[in-house]
């Protein structure tokens, strides 16, 4: 079984429910998509995407599993919503990723060469 990989990002805008209910109503015509006010609920087939707006901005998480897999959940969600946003100024969003409690990557393990 495949661990679950999430990626955070935050939309500044006081736009935030704006734009978080058109990308809801836009994947709604195909997905079983939740959303009201405040929250959204977006099941896409290679993950899901749940989004938080509040005054000050739009707080996004994707979770999927694999690394390739979260990149293109980033890529596909950061492309719709940035189209609604196009009056915002922002090219891309810029994402935090989650790892698993206690694991470690050993690609990102840079070993010291010692105290001397």
């Amino acid at each position: 079984m495949e661990t679950l990989l999430q990626s955070h990002a935050r939309l500044t805008t006081d736009k935030a429910a704006r734009y978080m209910t058109q990308l809801a109503r836009h994947w709604g015509h195909r997905f079983v998509v939740t959303f009201d006010e405040t929250t959204a609920r977006i099941p896409l087939p290679s993950g899901d995407c749940r989004m938080v707006a509040d005054e000050t901005g739009l707080d996004i998480t994707v979770e999927t599993s694999g690394r390739e897999g979260l990149a293109r959940l980033e890529e596909v969600v950061a492309d719709h919503l940035l189209r609604f946003a196009f009056r915002e100024d922002v090219e891309t969003l810029g994402w935090t990723r989650a790892r698993e409690a206690g694991r470690i990557d050993p690609q990102r393990v840079r070993l010291g060469q010692g105290r001397g």
